[in-house]
């Protein structure tokens, strides 16, 4: 490692907590006294700054009132608005050019507009989000937008994924052994890097592990669209001292899905190929170390066997779950090489010993009063 990429990875490690380090590199507060029109950009699938365009938009429209403050999120990787096609992803498809419909109807206009003095064809809305799942691009006056109501997918047993609160039935909790030894891989094949298509890619090989656990709904009667955050809210307890929780929201796919006639050469990513039917499709996923449960700043352990509410947001959505399809969830203890292992014991892990990676019974509630599930924001039919 040359000292400049030891300059720059070496401070994730040595600042493992929300300190001062940094709180003086957030740029929220300091977005203040913006006189210029903005128009914050951001995709779907940027692994590398997800919440960053939503927290630009928010802090602008706080902090600077009565200015043009714009919000466009499309099907992205990280800067794939400015190059590629956008197209699709991986195996996922966006059925239009995405990224040349950006530059030449919205950024074209924008500066246009701000710069030249151009009056544009038509007004740029306050929101601009690509739904992907139906792959249309939709309007807003807000974000999220008002009208979406909140809703809790909740754990069932027999992997059940239901509107419905679960009944008192059976043993009350879903458990699993997670060994730091035998981590849950965030891909099903080999790489050498981080592909930019893992944000979409097929978690059928995780539904098979029995470190996993897998909650499905019945086959969707009709389309169902969420737009905004997507926040677990777990009742969980672990035999060790701190845990990991990575929850994914996933579209199945028919077990009927046309398979394309060919890849795309062009594509964004190339992932390895594979049948359609069936395609689990990570909509969402991230992870919450569970020291950090209360706090960033001040981790706290685990009492073993104790329940604790745990509450945490996966990121943004826009996405159409289609009629035919199934919504699932899935939730484990490790997400590797994405994220570092947890020892699982609770310590300062950058300096964690060999003897401090341990075996852990995870549990997962849904009794009536600790009823696991998923709040999503859904949008009237």
């Amino acid at each position: 490692m040359s000292p400049a990429q030891r300059g720059y990875f070496m401070p994730n490690i040595e600042h493992d907590t929300y300190d001062a380090f940094w709180k003086t590199r957030a740029i929220a507060p300091h977005l203040k006294n913006v006189k210029a029109a903005v128009l914050t950009v951001g995709g779907w699938f940027d692994a590398e700054d997800l919440e960053g365009p939503f927290l630009t938009y928010r802090a602008i429209e706080k902090q600077n009132p009565g200015i043009e403050n714009r919000l466009v999120i499309g099907p992205w990787v990280h800067g794939g608005w400015a190059r590629g096609e956008g197209a699709r992803l991986g195996h996922v498809r966006f059925d239009s050019k995405t990224s040349d419909y950006f530059r030449k109807e919205i950024q074209f206009p924008f500066f246009e507009q701000h710069l030249k003095g151009v009056k544009p064809a038509r007004a740029l809305p306050e929101v601009m989000a690509f739904e992907t799942g139906s792959n249309v691009w939709r309007q807003y006056a807000a974000w999220p937008p008002a009208q979406a109501k909140p809703r809790t997918l909740y754990f069932g047993p027999n992997g059940k994924l239901d509107w419905k609160q679960p009944a008192a039935t059976g043993a009350g909790y879903d458990e699993y052994v997670a060994d730091p030894r035998k981590p849950v891989p965030f891909i099903g094949y080999p790489a050498t890097s981080v592909p930019r298509e893992y944000m979409v890619s097929d978690q059928r090989f995780a539904a098979t592990r029995p470190d996993v656990l897998v909650y499905q709904s019945e086959v969707l009667e009709e389309d169902v669209t969420i737009a905004g955050p997507v926040v677990p809210k777990l009742f969980v307890s672990t035999t060790g001292t701190d845990a990991d929780w990575v929850v994914k929201l996933i579209d199945v796919y028919p077990a009927d899905y046309p398979q394309p006639e060919a890849e795309h050469k062009g594509s964004d990513v190339a992932a390895p190929a594979l049948a359609l039917g069936g395609y689990q499709q990570l909509v969402r996923g991230n992870p919450l170390r569970g020291k950090f449960r209360h706090s960033f700043e001040k981790p706290e352990p685990f009492v073993p066997g104790k329940m604790e509410a745990l509450s945490f947001e996966l990121g943004q959505v826009n996405h159409t779950f289609r009629r035919g399809h199934r919504i699932m969830v899935q939730v484990q203890s490790s997400w590797f090489p994405l994220v570092d292992l947890n020892p699982q014991t609770f310590t300062r892990i950058p300096a964690a010993k060999p003897e401090d990676f341990v075996k852990a019974t995870q549990r997962v509630y849904r009794a009536p009063d600790a009823a696991s599930g998923v709040q999503v924001l859904v949008m009237p039919k």
